[in-house]
């Protein structure tokens, strides 16, 4: 299992792919990763911020691209797209990348 230091070194290296091919303005980590509290069929939670609008392919495309740079299953979520009931625990748990 990576660590949440591992992780964002990973995504910190990848940026300039993430913002250029994927549209990608800002990425951050939630959940059990970032609480250091995985168990082993964990998903990553990563809260994602695009510059523009972008398609189911290309952001199934960013959530697989993410899948294989990390090895972990990756659950991407837009930062539209949270629940309102979710809204404020994920704003104050998120950090970003």
């Amino acid at each position: 299992m990576r660590t949440i230091v591992e992780i964002r070194e990973a995504i910190c290296s990848h940026k300039q792919i993430l913002e250029d091919e994927f549209h990608v303005k800002n990425i951050g980590i939630f959940g059990s990763y970032l609480r250091e509290e995985p168990s082993h069929d964990s998903d990553l939670d990563i809260l994602v911020e695009f510059t523009k609008p972008v398609g189911l392919f290309d952001f199934v495309r960013l959530e697989g691209y993410l899948q294989d740079l990390l090895g972990i299953k990756v659950d991407l979520v837009p930062k539209d797209g949270i629940k309102p009931s979710l809204r404020k625990h994920v704003a104050q748990e998120v950090v970003y990348v």
